[in-house]
Protein backbone atom coordinates (compact mmCIF):
# COMPACT_ATOMS: atom_id res chain seq x y z
CA UNK A 1 0.00 0.00 0.00
CA UNK A 2 1.43 3.13 -0.94
CA UNK A 3 1.22 6.52 1.50
CA UNK A 4 -0.20 9.00 0.15
CA UNK A 5 1.82 12.19 1.24
CA UNK A 6 0.55 15.51 0.30
CA UNK A 7 2.78 18.74 1.51
CA UNK A 8 0.68 20.98 3.34
CA UNK A 9 0.23 24.97 2.12
CA UNK A 10 -0.43 26.39 5.04
CA UNK A 11 -1.79 29.94 4.85
CA UNK A 12 -0.87 33.16 6.43
CA UNK A 13 -1.54 34.03 10.35
CA UNK A 14 -5.19 34.70 11.24
CA UNK A 15 -5.39 37.71 13.49
CA UNK A 16 -8.08 37.70 15.91
CA UNK A 17 -11.01 39.55 14.95
CA UNK A 18 -11.81 42.71 16.73
CA UNK A 19 -14.39 41.01 19.02
CA UNK A 20 -11.46 38.73 20.28
CA UNK A 21 -11.35 38.70 24.06
CA UNK A 22 -7.85 37.13 23.93
CA UNK A 23 -4.05 38.86 23.83
CA UNK A 24 -3.07 39.82 20.63
CA UNK A 25 0.36 39.42 18.95
CA UNK A 26 2.51 41.87 17.54
CA UNK A 27 2.77 41.38 14.17
CA UNK A 28 6.84 40.61 14.24
CA UNK A 29 5.94 37.98 16.34
CA UNK A 30 3.10 36.17 15.20
CA UNK A 31 5.32 36.67 11.89
CA UNK A 32 8.01 34.39 13.47
CA UNK A 33 5.59 31.96 15.26
CA UNK A 34 4.07 31.08 11.61
CA UNK A 35 7.25 30.18 10.39
CA UNK A 36 8.57 28.48 13.80
CA UNK A 37 5.15 26.62 13.13
CA UNK A 38 5.42 26.17 9.39
CA UNK A 39 8.83 24.34 9.48
CA UNK A 40 7.92 22.38 12.50
CA UNK A 41 4.91 20.83 10.67
CA UNK A 42 7.25 20.61 7.47
CA UNK A 43 9.35 18.49 9.22
CA UNK A 44 6.92 15.76 10.61
CA UNK A 45 5.73 14.93 6.92
CA UNK A 46 5.50 11.20 6.75
CA UNK A 47 7.20 10.56 10.45
CA UNK A 48 6.01 8.41 12.91
CA UNK A 49 6.52 9.63 16.52
CA UNK A 50 4.04 7.08 18.16
CA UNK A 51 5.58 3.88 20.08
CA UNK A 52 2.94 0.95 20.31
CA UNK A 53 1.13 0.05 23.66
CA UNK A 54 3.76 -1.65 24.81
CA UNK A 55 6.95 0.78 23.61
CA UNK A 56 7.07 -1.15 20.10
CA UNK A 57 9.31 1.20 17.24
CA UNK A 58 6.43 1.62 14.82
CA UNK A 59 6.37 -0.47 11.36
CA UNK A 60 5.67 0.88 8.15
CA UNK A 61 2.15 0.21 6.78
CA UNK A 62 4.01 -1.30 3.49
CA UNK A 63 5.03 -4.51 5.60
CA UNK A 64 1.30 -5.74 5.10
CA UNK A 65 1.56 -6.02 1.09
CA UNK A 66 0.66 -9.31 -0.13
CA UNK A 67 2.23 -10.64 -3.27
CA UNK A 68 -0.49 -12.37 -5.87
CA UNK A 69 0.53 -15.81 -4.99
CA UNK A 70 -0.55 -15.38 -1.42
CA UNK A 71 -3.55 -13.39 -1.79
CA UNK A 72 -4.26 -16.40 -4.47
CA UNK A 73 -3.59 -19.02 -0.74
CA UNK A 74 -5.73 -16.15 1.20
CA UNK A 75 -8.33 -16.97 -1.82
CA UNK A 76 -8.46 -20.53 -1.96
CA UNK A 77 -9.07 -20.51 2.08
CA UNK A 78 -12.60 -18.58 1.76
CA UNK A 79 -12.26 -17.40 5.14
CA UNK A 80 -14.75 -15.32 7.27
CA UNK A 81 -14.42 -11.94 9.36
CA UNK A 82 -16.13 -10.10 11.96
CA UNK A 83 -15.63 -6.28 12.67
CA UNK A 84 -15.89 -5.54 16.76
CA UNK A 85 -16.11 -1.65 16.83
CA UNK A 86 -16.00 0.40 20.00
CA UNK A 87 -18.39 2.70 18.66
CA UNK A 88 -19.75 3.55 15.12
CA UNK A 89 -21.88 6.06 13.51
CA UNK A 90 -18.68 8.63 12.90
CA UNK A 91 -16.74 9.21 9.99
CA UNK A 92 -13.58 8.13 11.42
CA UNK A 93 -15.34 4.43 12.40
CA UNK A 94 -17.08 4.73 8.66
CA UNK A 95 -13.69 5.05 6.67
CA UNK A 96 -12.12 2.60 8.41
CA UNK A 97 -14.93 -0.08 8.13
CA UNK A 98 -14.88 0.87 4.32
CA UNK A 99 -11.34 -0.02 4.08
CA UNK A 100 -11.38 -3.19 5.66
CA UNK A 101 -14.75 -4.89 3.98
CA UNK A 102 -13.30 -3.25 0.44
CA UNK A 103 -9.71 -5.12 1.19
CA UNK A 104 -11.81 -8.40 2.64
CA UNK A 105 -13.44 -8.53 -0.64
CA UNK A 106 -10.66 -8.60 -2.62
CA UNK A 107 -8.62 -11.06 -0.36
CA UNK A 108 -11.86 -13.09 -1.25
CA UNK A 109 -12.69 -12.77 2.81
CA UNK A 110 -16.14 -12.74 3.53
CA UNK A 111 -16.98 -10.38 6.33
CA UNK A 112 -19.93 -11.78 8.55
CA UNK A 113 -20.81 -9.37 11.25
CA UNK A 114 -19.80 -5.66 11.99
CA UNK A 115 -20.67 -4.15 15.89
CA UNK A 116 -21.08 -1.30 17.71
CA UNK A 117 -20.28 -1.49 21.13
CA UNK A 118 -21.52 2.03 21.73
CA UNK A 119 -18.12 2.80 23.87
CA UNK A 120 -19.31 0.48 26.41
CA UNK A 121 -17.58 -2.32 27.78
CA UNK A 122 -20.16 -4.68 28.56
CA UNK A 123 -21.72 -4.34 25.33
CA UNK A 124 -18.62 -5.36 23.58
CA UNK A 125 -18.25 -8.38 25.82
CA UNK A 126 -21.66 -9.08 24.61
CA UNK A 127 -20.61 -8.39 21.00
CA UNK A 128 -17.48 -10.85 21.27
CA UNK A 129 -19.44 -13.98 22.88
CA UNK A 130 -22.23 -13.47 19.74
CA UNK A 131 -19.50 -12.71 17.06
CA UNK A 132 -17.66 -15.41 18.34
CA UNK A 133 -20.64 -18.19 17.72
CA UNK A 134 -20.46 -17.44 14.05
CA UNK A 135 -16.81 -18.80 14.16
CA UNK A 136 -14.94 -16.34 12.13
CA UNK A 137 -11.53 -17.05 11.13
CA UNK A 138 -10.66 -13.31 11.51
CA UNK A 139 -11.56 -10.71 14.01
CA UNK A 140 -10.69 -6.91 13.54
CA UNK A 141 -11.41 -4.88 16.50
CA UNK A 142 -10.45 -1.49 18.99
CA UNK A 143 -11.15 -2.45 22.59
CA UNK A 144 -13.26 -0.28 24.12
CA UNK A 145 -11.35 -0.91 27.65
CA UNK A 146 -8.38 -2.75 27.56
CA UNK A 147 -9.06 -4.58 31.23
CA UNK A 148 -12.92 -5.12 31.10
CA UNK A 149 -12.39 -6.68 27.70
CA UNK A 150 -9.51 -8.74 28.06
CA UNK A 151 -10.90 -11.71 29.41
CA UNK A 152 -13.57 -12.21 26.07
CA UNK A 153 -10.03 -11.29 23.48
CA UNK A 154 -8.51 -14.40 25.34
CA UNK A 155 -11.57 -16.54 24.80
CA UNK A 156 -11.24 -15.26 21.13
CA UNK A 157 -7.50 -16.23 20.59
CA UNK A 158 -7.80 -19.09 22.56
CA UNK A 159 -10.14 -20.54 19.54
CA UNK A 160 -7.87 -19.86 17.43
CA UNK A 161 -9.10 -16.87 15.74
CA UNK A 162 -6.64 -14.73 14.52
CA UNK A 163 -7.25 -10.74 16.30
CA UNK A 164 -5.71 -7.99 14.85
CA UNK A 165 -6.29 -4.72 16.87
CA UNK A 166 -7.05 -1.00 15.92
CA UNK A 167 -5.13 1.18 18.54
CA UNK A 168 -5.91 -0.02 21.85
CA UNK A 169 -4.67 -4.28 22.73
CA UNK A 170 -6.19 -5.95 25.81
CA UNK A 171 -4.66 -6.13 28.69
CA UNK A 172 -2.43 -9.32 29.14
CA UNK A 173 -2.38 -10.45 25.54
CA UNK A 174 1.34 -10.76 23.51
CA UNK A 175 1.46 -10.15 19.69
CA UNK A 176 2.52 -12.96 17.80
CA UNK A 177 0.97 -15.40 20.18
CA UNK A 178 -2.40 -13.81 21.32
CA UNK A 179 -2.84 -11.38 18.21
CA UNK A 180 -1.72 -10.51 15.20
CA UNK A 181 -0.80 -6.79 15.40
CA UNK A 182 -2.20 -3.42 16.28
CA UNK A 183 -2.31 -0.61 13.78
CA UNK A 184 -2.88 2.74 14.68
CA UNK A 185 -2.21 6.36 13.28
CA UNK A 186 0.49 8.56 14.87
CA UNK A 187 -1.60 9.52 17.45
CA UNK A 188 1.24 11.44 19.08
CA UNK A 189 2.25 13.21 15.87
CA UNK A 190 -1.35 14.21 15.50
CA UNK A 191 -1.10 15.56 19.20
CA UNK A 192 1.82 17.22 17.67
CA UNK A 193 0.04 18.91 14.49
CA UNK A 194 -2.57 20.31 16.35
CA UNK A 195 -0.21 22.03 18.81
CA UNK A 196 1.66 24.01 16.05
CA UNK A 197 -1.27 24.57 14.50
CA UNK A 198 -3.53 26.24 16.95
CA UNK A 199 -0.20 28.29 17.99
CA UNK A 200 0.11 29.37 14.58
CA UNK A 201 -3.91 30.14 14.95
CA UNK A 202 -3.16 32.41 17.86
CA UNK A 203 0.41 33.93 17.21
CA UNK A 204 1.92 31.90 19.74
CA UNK A 205 0.55 33.48 23.19
CA UNK A 206 -2.60 33.89 24.68
CA UNK A 207 -5.13 31.36 27.13
CA UNK A 208 -6.40 27.86 26.15
CA UNK A 209 -8.66 25.37 27.16
CA UNK A 210 -8.31 21.61 26.42
CA UNK A 211 -10.68 19.15 26.58
CA UNK A 212 -9.21 15.32 26.26
CA UNK A 213 -10.62 11.90 26.66
CA UNK A 214 -10.95 10.52 30.67
CA UNK A 215 -10.95 6.92 30.00
CA UNK A 216 -7.79 3.94 30.11
CA UNK A 217 -7.52 4.68 26.44
CA UNK A 218 -4.15 4.43 24.94
CA UNK A 219 -4.93 6.65 21.89
CA UNK A 220 -6.52 9.14 22.82
CA UNK A 221 -4.00 10.10 25.76
CA UNK A 222 -1.13 9.96 23.19
CA UNK A 223 -2.73 12.98 21.40
CA UNK A 224 -3.55 15.15 24.69
CA UNK A 225 0.98 14.01 25.44
CA UNK A 226 1.71 14.99 22.37
CA UNK A 227 -0.80 18.35 22.38
CA UNK A 228 0.62 19.38 25.70
CA UNK A 229 4.47 18.45 25.45
CA UNK A 230 4.52 20.26 21.97
CA UNK A 231 3.22 23.07 23.45
CA UNK A 232 5.12 23.43 26.76
CA UNK A 233 8.63 23.21 24.63
CA UNK A 234 7.83 25.01 21.49
CA UNK A 235 5.38 27.88 22.38
CA UNK A 236 5.97 29.02 26.04
CA UNK A 237 3.66 31.76 26.23
CA UNK A 238 0.76 30.30 25.34
CA UNK A 239 -1.17 28.72 28.75
CA UNK A 240 -3.62 26.18 29.20
CA UNK A 241 -5.54 27.76 31.75
CA UNK A 242 -8.06 24.82 31.99
CA UNK A 243 -7.84 21.07 31.29
CA UNK A 244 -11.65 19.29 31.44
CA UNK A 245 -12.02 15.45 30.77
CA UNK A 246 -15.10 13.78 29.03
CA UNK A 247 -16.05 10.07 29.46
CA UNK A 248 -18.71 9.82 26.86
CA UNK A 249 -20.88 8.22 25.43
CA UNK A 250 -22.32 11.82 24.57
CA UNK A 251 -19.07 13.14 23.34
CA UNK A 252 -20.40 16.34 21.72
CA UNK A 253 -22.92 17.19 24.45
CA UNK A 254 -20.28 16.62 27.07
CA UNK A 255 -17.21 18.62 25.27
CA UNK A 256 -19.86 21.22 24.77
CA UNK A 257 -20.90 21.66 28.81
CA UNK A 258 -17.08 21.51 29.10
CA UNK A 259 -16.57 24.55 26.69
CA UNK A 260 -19.22 26.34 28.05
CA UNK A 261 -18.05 26.60 31.32
CA UNK A 262 -14.78 27.35 29.87
CA UNK A 263 -15.76 30.01 28.54
CA UNK A 264 -17.93 31.74 30.89
CA UNK A 265 -14.98 31.37 33.26
CA UNK A 266 -12.01 32.28 30.88
CA UNK A 267 -13.67 35.24 29.00
CA UNK A 268 -9.72 35.84 27.45
CA UNK A 269 -9.82 32.50 26.38
CA UNK A 270 -7.82 32.63 22.67
CA UNK A 271 -8.76 28.83 21.71
CA UNK A 272 -10.00 25.85 22.41
CA UNK A 273 -8.43 22.06 22.15
CA UNK A 274 -10.53 18.71 21.63
CA UNK A 275 -9.03 15.35 21.27
CA UNK A 276 -10.98 14.40 18.18
CA UNK A 277 -13.31 15.78 15.98
CA UNK A 278 -17.41 14.66 17.86
CA UNK A 279 -15.91 16.29 21.03
CA UNK A 280 -14.75 19.27 18.71
CA UNK A 281 -18.21 19.95 17.14
CA UNK A 282 -19.40 20.51 21.02
CA UNK A 283 -16.80 23.22 21.22
CA UNK A 284 -17.96 24.64 18.46
CA UNK A 285 -21.60 24.99 19.32
CA UNK A 286 -20.53 26.73 22.43
CA UNK A 287 -18.55 28.67 20.49
CA UNK A 288 -20.99 30.17 18.41
CA UNK A 289 -23.58 30.24 21.01
CA UNK A 290 -21.94 32.29 23.13
CA UNK A 291 -21.37 34.49 20.05
CA UNK A 292 -17.14 33.63 20.27
CA UNK A 293 -16.99 33.72 16.28
CA UNK A 294 -13.14 34.76 17.05
CA UNK A 295 -12.00 31.44 19.34
CA UNK A 296 -9.70 28.97 17.53
CA UNK A 297 -10.34 25.33 17.76
CA UNK A 298 -7.85 22.86 17.26
CA UNK A 299 -8.67 19.19 16.99
CA UNK A 300 -7.40 15.18 15.22
CA UNK A 301 -9.88 13.76 12.69
CA UNK A 302 -11.27 14.95 9.78
CA UNK A 303 -14.93 14.43 10.21
CA UNK A 304 -17.45 16.18 7.74
CA UNK A 305 -18.58 19.04 10.92
CA UNK A 306 -15.09 20.14 11.12
CA UNK A 307 -13.95 19.50 7.42
CA UNK A 308 -16.95 22.13 6.95
CA UNK A 309 -16.04 24.80 9.26
CA UNK A 310 -12.21 24.45 7.83
CA UNK A 311 -13.63 24.76 4.09
CA UNK A 312 -15.31 28.03 5.41
CA UNK A 313 -12.85 29.21 7.16
CA UNK A 314 -14.58 29.70 10.39
CA UNK A 315 -13.53 28.41 14.24
CA UNK A 316 -11.75 25.34 13.03
CA UNK A 317 -7.76 26.88 12.60
CA UNK A 318 -6.63 22.90 11.87
CA UNK A 319 -6.26 19.73 13.07
CA UNK A 320 -4.21 16.38 12.49
CA UNK A 321 -6.30 13.59 10.61
CA UNK A 322 -5.53 9.84 10.56
CA UNK A 323 -5.63 7.72 7.46
CA UNK A 324 -8.86 5.56 8.45
CA UNK A 325 -9.43 4.00 5.53
CA UNK A 326 -5.71 3.29 4.91
CA UNK A 327 -5.69 1.99 8.28
CA UNK A 328 -8.33 -0.41 7.64
CA UNK A 329 -6.95 -2.06 4.56
CA UNK A 330 -3.65 -2.53 6.40
CA UNK A 331 -5.99 -4.21 9.06
CA UNK A 332 -7.22 -6.97 6.56
CA UNK A 333 -4.26 -7.66 4.76
CA UNK A 334 -2.49 -8.22 8.53
CA UNK A 335 -5.39 -10.43 8.60
CA UNK A 336 -4.93 -11.99 5.68
CA UNK A 337 -1.36 -12.29 6.05
CA UNK A 338 -2.26 -14.50 9.36
CA UNK A 339 -4.09 -16.66 7.55
CA UNK A 340 -1.50 -18.34 5.82
CA UNK A 341 1.41 -18.26 8.46
CA UNK A 342 2.59 -14.97 7.81
CA UNK A 343 4.60 -13.21 10.25
CA UNK A 344 3.88 -9.10 11.04
CA UNK A 345 5.42 -6.45 13.70
CA UNK A 346 3.78 -6.00 16.75
CA UNK A 347 3.07 -2.70 15.85
CA UNK A 348 2.18 -0.52 12.52
CA UNK A 349 1.82 3.35 12.69
CA UNK A 350 0.40 5.62 9.85
CA UNK A 351 1.91 9.31 9.85
CA UNK A 352 -0.04 12.36 10.75
CA UNK A 353 -1.51 14.44 8.22
CA UNK A 354 -1.97 18.15 9.13
CA UNK A 355 -5.01 20.08 7.81
CA UNK A 356 -5.94 23.42 7.59
CA UNK A 357 -7.96 25.73 5.43
CA UNK A 358 -5.76 26.09 2.24
CA UNK A 359 -5.62 21.91 2.27
CA UNK A 360 -8.69 20.57 3.41
CA UNK A 361 -10.27 19.35 0.19
CA UNK A 362 -6.92 17.76 -1.04
CA UNK A 363 -6.81 16.04 2.39
CA UNK A 364 -10.41 14.94 2.18
CA UNK A 365 -8.84 13.09 -0.83
CA UNK A 366 -6.11 11.18 1.06
CA UNK A 367 -8.39 10.17 4.27
CA UNK A 368 -11.71 8.86 2.60
CA UNK A 369 -9.95 7.83 -0.77
CA UNK A 370 -13.16 10.05 -2.35
CA UNK A 371 -13.59 13.21 -4.10
CA UNK A 372 -14.72 15.89 -1.40
CA UNK A 373 -18.61 15.84 -1.52
CA UNK A 374 -20.52 18.80 -2.55
CA UNK A 375 -21.58 20.27 0.68
CA UNK A 376 -17.54 20.52 1.01
CA UNK A 377 -16.86 21.82 -2.27
CA UNK A 378 -19.64 24.66 -1.75
CA UNK A 379 -18.51 25.56 1.75
CA UNK A 380 -14.92 26.54 0.47
CA UNK A 381 -14.33 29.74 1.18
CA UNK A 382 -11.72 31.25 -1.60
Amino acid sequence: MKKLIVPLALGAVLALGACSAGPSASSDQSGGVSKEADAALAALTGKVFSKGPKGEEPANAEVADLTDAEVAQVKAKKATAAIVMHYGGNDWATAQIDGLTSEFARLGIKVVATTDANFKPDKQVSDLETVMARKPDVIVSIPTDPVATAAQYKKAAAAGIKLVFMDNVPNGMTAGKDYVSVVSADNYGNGVTSAHLLAKAIGGRGEIGAIFHEADFFVTKQRYEGFTATLKSDYPDIDIVESKGIAGPDFAGDAQNAANAMLSKHPKLAGIWAVWDVPAEGVLAAARAGGRADLKVATEDLGKNVAIALAKDSLVVGLGAQRPFDQGVTEARLAAGALIGKQAPPYIALSALPVDHSNVLEAWRQVYHQDPPKFLTDSYKK
